[in-house]
């Protein structure tokens, strides 16, 4: 897809993606939303306050990027959603052009291997995450090794949002190439990323600026740091 193909009337992050992907078409799409916490009142939740920091986009924003338009026919994707916000992420899936079929569970652990109670929750302490697991098209069954891939896997939290690396290897066993991931941290071999922290692709659209691992600004920089300085005040009370 040309640059002047492009409809310029999308929001800006749908003509970013589309430019990024170009005709090429992919078989499996791994998703990092920067999902927004609310209440059902609109208003955000307390215990997500300490979150705003971090730049996000609500449920219309994520449902409109042109997803399916750069899904092969037969596809995978693989959708992190918190929780709290399943039924969203079945909306997203949805809306993306494909049929929930299965999730991935990772249960956050500390050091000795106990569970991370440090998440939040209205109802219940989250130690888990959830990728949810679609398909498009037909017979679009998991790779060989998908047959026998547990779908739980626990390591322990790392920083902000940051999800576990051994959720690639599971991703690229089971599932067929070539690869796309959304809101990516970085660069790695043979994927091609989108999002504003991967140093292969920049869109300039001012949004989720510190949901990646990758820092490339001295004011992400400071803000993880003062996240570890309250982390270390905490652990010393």
């Amino acid at each position: 897809m040309s640059h002047s193909s492009i409809d310029t009337a999308l929001p800006q992050a749908a003509q970013d993606l589309l430019e990024l992907c170009g005709d090429r078409k992919f078989s499996t799409i791994l998703a990092d939303p920067p999902w927004q916490f609310q209440n059902r009142t609109g208003k955000v939740a307390p215990e997500h306050r300490r979150l705003s920091r971090y730049g996000t986009m609500n449920l219309a924003e994520i449902m409109s990027l042109p997803v399916e338009q750069v899904s092969a026919d037969r596809a995978h994707l693989y959708l992190w959603v918190p929780n709290a916000l399943l039924p969203e992420g079945i909306k997203v899936l949805e809306a993306w052009g494909f049929a929930y079929k299965s999730n991935l569970v990772w249960h956050k652990i500390r050091k000795d291997g106990g569970p991370d109670g440090r998440g939040v929750g209205f109802y219940f302490r989250n130690v888990t995450e959830l990728v949810l697991f679609g398909v498009r098209g037909k017979d679009i069954r998991t790779l060989q090794p998908g047959r026998t891939q547990v779908n739980y896997l626990a390591t322990r939290k790392r920083e902000h949002s940051r999800k576990p690396d051994e959720l690639y290897d599971i991703v690229e066993s089971c599932s067929p190439g070539p690869f796309l991931e959304l809101f990516a941290r970085g660069p790695r071999k043979d994927w091609t990323v989108w999002g504003n922290q991967a140093e292969a692709y920049y869109p300039d659209w001012p949004t989720y600026s510190n949901h990646s691992q990758a820092r490339h600004n001295t004011n992400a920089e400071a803000e993880q740091a003062e996240i570890f300085a309250t982390t270390a005040t905490t652990s010393a009370q």
